[in-house]
């Protein structure tokens, strides 16, 4: 029998996952590895020779141990240091390195997210250490590409909100105010435009008044592009605004005729409420645009979803503030 080969990943081969949790761990078993990895994607491939600031030349980097809780590469030649962590969303956190990688790899190893009580106790820290982690990864990292959208695109906007509390309802009707006008004025509103087949772009907006969803419509897709929308008064001018548009009679109850629909939109829609509903069960409006950012981002990798690990650590090694 031949001897197994212990380094060698073991897969079944329906398997679509490209990083496990064991590769995870073999690739970066500790701080200092996944400090490694930033020196050698932000400044130096060959993990030796890098571009001196101070120098304005290429030099040979050593790594020298020092009481610093992140160590630094120094020049060989002036002497100057060089700290992967600055600049990153790393840069002054007392949360190992290896514990910002692993919270990266549990938020995208997920179909629909993780709660930062459970990043509390997957990793170990306070519940204010992994909130803050998921915020800074949620808006920093999980940024929505600004490329206008083209070709067919549905756009839509969508209340998200629970049901008002029965204290609420009785100081409604204390007040004598309309109870139907009262309960959608507690939601918030998120508007989306999606590609068919293609990404998606949304956005938190005060209000569904026409001059709003129009004005988005206008800053997500491309003049000429087809609009398919629903039957909303608000989108009613997008025909003379130099799009193509097409609407569905909602009101009619007619859902899909032809080629004209908005399935796709309220699609994602429904994996937002959905995702949100099981990991959080609620989002208050303040911080709703950090999930809209994060469900955004998944769903454009949707077609390339084993990347979403690779691309996180990767745009948290470029992202420089």
């Amino acid at each position: 029998m031949p001897p197994v080969d212990r380094q060698k990943p073991t897969r079944g081969k329906s398997s679509e996952s490209t990083c496990s949790l064991m590769e995870f761990m073999r690739e970066f078993p500790d701080d200092a590895a996944c400090l490694e990895w930033l020196w050698r994607t932000r400044h130096s491939a060959d993990g030796e020779t890098a571009h001196c600031p101070k120098c304005d030349q290429d030099r040979t980097f050593k790594r020298y141990k020092t009481a610093q809780q992140r160590q630094s590469w120094t020049c060989t030649a002036c002497g100057h240091h060089v700290h992967p962590t600055a600049g990153t969303i790393f840069h002054k956190s007392s949360t190992s390195l290896h514990l910002w990688f692993y919270a990266m790899y549990l938020i995208t190893s997920t179909r629909c997210g993780i709660s930062a009580k459970h990043l509390e106790r997957e990793l170990g820290v306070h519940y204010k250490t992994a909130w803050r982690m998921f915020n800074k990864i949620r808006n920093e990292l999980m940024v929505q590409d600004d490329t206008p959208l083209s070709g067919e695109v549905e756009a839509d906007e969508t209340f998200v909100g629970g049901k008002p509390r029965e204290s609420y309802r009785r100081e409604v009707a204390r007040k004598g105010w309309n109870m139907q006008t009262a309960y959608w004025d507690r939601k918030a509103i998120v508007f989306g435009a999606v590609e068919r087949g293609g990404r998606i772009r949304a956005e938190v907006i005060p209000n569904s008044r026409g001059q709003i969803v129009t004005g988005k419509v206008r800053e997500y897709v491309l003049p000429a592009s087809m609009i398919y929308t629903d039957d909303y008064k608000g989108y009613l001018k997008l025909g003379k605004q130099g799009f193509t548009h097409r609407r569905i009679n909602h009101s009619a109850r007619i859902y899909v005729e032809g080629d004209v629909h908005t399935q796709t939109i309220e699609g994602f829609f429904g994996l937002f409420k959905n995702g949100v509903r099981g990991a959080h069960h609620s989002v208050s409006r303040k911080w709703l645009q950090g999930y809209v950012n994060e469900y955004v981002w998944r769903y454009n990798r949707r077609d390339d979803g084993n990347r979403m690990f690779r691309d996180l650590i990767e745009t948290a090694a470029e992202r420089v503030g």
